[in-house]
């Protein structure tokens, strides 16, 4: 009775310290450190988080967990802030200069990408890594139609139609300090109508003829599934909005391969071609998995780059 009694008190010993999660002498932990990947509600910042998903579960030997539909750059910033967060798969230079870092709207990519840089290292103890080379910023569009009938290329070709046009814009843009419609006037020119709405419906709009010129965001989808030129911002009046990942830097001084993972990224992902991500999951209804992994084999998971290779 006694060798019963102390077996079954070692073996609930053995099993209170495997729900502790304490490994006993000469055996091995298998538990891996898990890295949140943090991202917005929109495809865009779900596809880059998946992407940066499989690539760091693919060469380190981490788990990862993706906490999605944040709400906006600043929670995603608290959440990084907190430790709730270790990566954020999408940062925006002109999003987190005036979120952030409470600062000023730069029109010079260069110099807003190097605030930022420097700026998130010395605050906050984050990298800003380098850019996937994107932008999705407010834009101007037109049907590529009304683009080629009319020889326009850049917003400031629009000027001498512009008292004609209807322009249908984001109802929040209309009254937006800085880079709103005010400022856009300044820099640019007035439109003889002007069509606040929300911003889901000005892509149908410029297609089905309601409207002539539409403010967009440059990398969405809907460009690309409504047949719409965007137009070069050639006065550069909207503020640069290029798109990165950051990371906490203990996570990065854990994994190192994490840095070489983003560098192998940078300047990998054109406007155009986060358009056509975007197009697949948002028209095409793939999931922002199926799609990261599409694009990551399509690339051969951008090894080449490790090499030097272009």
């Amino acid at each position: 009775m006694l060798k019963k009694t102390l077996l079954k008190g070692s073996m609930v010993l053995l099993l209170l310290v495997v729900l502790a999660g304490c490994s006993l002498p000469g055996l091995a932990s298998t538990t891996k450190e898990t890295i949140k990947i943090g991202a917005l509600g929109t495809s865009e910042s779900q596809i880059l988080a998946e992407l940066l998903s499989i690539m760091i579960e693919r060469e380190t030997d981490a788990s990862t967990e993706l906490v999605t539909h944040l709400g906006s750059s600043i929670v995603q910033h608290q959440g990084m802030l907190r430790g709730d967060l270790d990566i954020t798969s999408t940062r925006y230079t002109g999003t987190d200069l005036s979120g952030a870092l409470g600062m000023d709207p730069i029109t010079d990519p260069e110099k807003a990408l190097d605030i930022v840089t420097k700026e998130f290292q010395d605050q906050f103890n984050e990298t800003w890594a380098a850019p996937y080379g994107f932008e999705n910023s407010y834009s101007v569009a037109v049907t590529t139609e009304f683009a080629e009938e009319h020889n326009i290329e850049t917003i400031s070709d629009l000027e001498p139609f512009a008292d004609d046009l209807r322009f249908g814009v984001d109802n929040a843009w209309v009254n937006r300090k800085g880079d709103g419609y005010d400022g856009f006037q300044e820099t640019y020119f007035s439109f003889g109508h002007v069509f606040p709405m929300n911003i889901g419906l000005v892509y149908q709009a410029a297609a089905t003829g309601h409207m002539d010129v539409v403010l967009a965001y440059s990398s969405d989808g809907r460009i690309k599934e409504f047949d719409l030129k965007v137009l070069e911002d050639d006065l550069r009046f909207f503020p640069p909005y290029d798109a990165s990942a950051v990371i906490d830097n203990e996570t990065l001084e854990n994994y190192p391969e994490i840095a070489a993972i983003t560098e192998r990224l940078h300047g990998q992902i054109s406007t155009e071609t986060m358009q056509e991500l975007n197009y697949k999951a948002d028209v095409q209804l793939m999931s922002p998995q199926k799609v990261a992994m599409e694009f990551l084999e399509a690339n051969n998971f951008f090894e080449d780059m490790e090499k030097g290779e272009k």
